[in-house]
């Protein structure tokens, strides 16, 4: 009785029901959806247009696999995490869209970080995705915990620590921002374990949507500095241009070719800004660059820093002006005064020039009467330095002039060839002969020096561009670096033609060593073994040939593009030939 009367008199008490109306009041609401942490990385990872991640696999990182899958995003897997910060560098050069590399805790991200620093010092977009032990066990001593982000921030532009499951895309879409501002270049993220692997529902997750998150960056920059430099183009009667990599980089390369035609400039291009005009334009100039340098009057630099391949700016000469186009403001005017500073996308900045040269008094029209002698004077010092090195071109000798070497590889590029160096010496020597044909189609580490890109980007160009040939240079202390990543592109199907100029040495070492101490000590820790690269690549699967008579060079080339698979040419080279750009290295002097 007393528990009937409590119960009837209870504010809480509820009119009878039938038994349906109390089933269906007291059924538990349905689970709200959810989604992983490494399902909201491939989210967001979609949503900038990745289409491939490279990553070699660990426990804590597979959540992101996962996300991949479902998202339609390619993975490929390579034998060393460098490959694969290397490969996110290649993709987001032969793209323009951004890489990504994805790798474990400790030394996985450890691995990483040469990869990155050439992103970094080569301004290349790219976002690494590292491991971490769970945030549960932070400062635990948990397997392969270090201090990540700690060692990335000098050499990324943003690198964080993703701290919830439910921030991990809006991370990944901000880390991605951070790579497009001012000059571009690579981020990182470190996601720890329990961050990935947990779920959250998906109205808590933020997911920023594809093309609402960045904005644009071409900018034109200050519209009185566009009008000055027009001013000093249409006065100029001995002008040239430097088309450094920003110009590829930002896709500048038709307002590129429009700005030297319509205001008849000589153009020289350094990086990646090579092949933007093609060889045979009467603009296109090569082998007179210094010459000019020290009789033009205004010299335009675009896209390419005063570092120690332009001397720290000192090759420019105090009598011309000189004018520098550049992402970031930092790079205008270090290590050098300039006349004229304009800091925007190089292309944006290009276009409004020529519009603002074109109709001035004296402007094109008179210009192009004007400059035929200074063409003339170019084209005289461009085939006088043609003529003079050609014997070397075409020798005979044996052991083979990298010169000869260089010269075969540049016959046998066609306008589809993608040119990738990866090496010292041999490198510099087919600076100065190969000449790509098309925009976009020359790849080198780029100012940081790098060896060991080649491999890595030969597995980004070719999978992103499966449609172009692939041609890669290599000397041998190069290949051996990463070299074991043949295996990837065998295991890809990934066909492109390798050759290793083979001199059994770091040669562009040991001539700064001979030049500083003698030849009596020349040969102290840069001596490598006399390798058959050739039986190499064969063991593995892929086409292999010897050559030591420069007149099989060609045939074997030829052969290597006939054979549709990853191939390595072992050419055997001068080891007491030196590149006039190793002799000129300040570091030597």
């Amino acid at each position: 009785m007393a528990t009937a009367n409590t119960a009837s008199e209870s504010p809480t008490a509820t009119p009878a029901t039938t038994p349906a109306t109390t089933a269906a009041a007291t059924a538990p609401e349905a689970p709200a959806e959810t989604i992983s942490g490494g399902h909201l990385v491939a989210k967001a990872l979609k949503a900038e247009g990745v289409d491939v991640i490279f990553t070699l696999c660990g426990g804590h990182i597979i959540d992101i696999y996962d996300g991949c899958v479902d998202e339609g995003i390619a993975v490929v897997d390579v034998r060393h995490e460098q490959v694969a910060a290397h490969a996110a560098d290649g993709y987001a050069r032969v793209t323009g869209r951004p890489g990504c590399a994805v790798v474990t805790a400790g030394p996985g991200t450890t691995d990483a970080v040469t990869g990155v620093a050439n992103a970094y010092r080569a301004e290349s977009p790219m976002l690494l995705i590292g491991g971490q032990g769970a945030l549960s066990q932070h400062k635990m001593g948990s397997l392969q915990d270090l201090p990540h982000v700690d060692m990335m921030t000098p050499i990324t532009k943003f690198a964080a620590t993703v701290p919830h499951t439910a921030r991990a895309a809006d991370m990944v879409s901000m880390a991605f921002r951070e790579c497009y501002n001012g000059a571009p270049g690579p981020s990182f993220l470190e996601i720890p374990r329990d961050i990935l692997d947990g779920r959250v529902p998906v109205t808590s997750a933020t997911v920023p949507q594809a093309g609402r998150y960045r904005a644009s960056t071409r900018s034109v920059g200050d519209p009185a500095s566009v009008e000055r430099l027009a001013d000093l183009i249409t006065a100029a009667e001995k002008p040239c241009v430097l088309l450094g990599t920003q110009v590829w980089t930002s896709r500048a390369t038709e307002d590129a070719i429009a700005f030297a035609r319509g205001l008849n400039i000589p153009v020289f291009m350094n990086g990646a800004g090579r092949g933007t005009l093609p060889p045979g334009d009467p603009h296109h100039f090569h082998l007179s660059r210094r010459y000019a340098f020290n009789n033009a009057d205004l010299i335009l630099i675009v896209g390419s820093p005063f570092d120690f391949r332009m001397g720290y700016g000192r090759r420019l000469p105090r009598t011309a002006k000189v004018v520098q186009i550049d992402l970031d403001y930092r790079t205008v005017g270090k290590n050098r005064d300039i006349d004229l500073g304009l800091v925007g996308d190089p292309g944006a900045i290009l276009a409004a020039t020529a519009q603002a040269a074109t109709g001035r008094a004296g402007g094109t029209g008179a210009t192009g009467v004007a400059r035929k002698a200074w063409f003339e004077e170019l084209r005289a010092q461009e085939d006088a330095a043609y003529r003079k090195r050609l014997p070397r071109q075409l020798s005979d000798a044996d052991p083979i002039h990298p010169l000869r070497l260089a010269h075969e590889i540049n016959e046998f590029l066609t306008e589809d060839s993608i040119y990738i160096g990866d090496g010292g010496d041999i490198v510099t020597f087919s600076g100065g002969v190969v000449q790509p044909k098309s925009p976009g189609h020359w790849m080198d580490p780029g100012p940081l020096g790098t060896l060991g890109v080649g491999v890595p980007f030969v597995l980004a160009a070719k999978y992103a561009r499966p449609e172009k040939e692939v041609v890669a240079l290599f000397g041998d202390g190069a290949f051996s670096l990463t070299g074991w990543d043949f295996e990837t592109l065998i295991r890809y199907k990934l066909p492109f033609v390798g050759v290793i100029g083979n001199n059994s040495s770091m040669n562009q070492i040991r001539y700064g060593q001979e030049q500083k101490y003698g030849k009596e000590r020349g040969r102290v820790g840069n001596t490598l073994g006399d390798v058959r690269y050739d039986e190499f690549a064969r063991m593995l699967g892929g086409h292999g040939e010897e050559v030591r008579d420069p007149a099989d060079i060609g045939p074997a080339l030829r052969r290597a593009r006939e054979s549709g698979l990853p191939s390595l040419i072992n050419v055997w080279v001068d080891p007491d030939a030196y590149a006039p750009g190793t002799m000129n290295q300040t570091m030597y002097k």
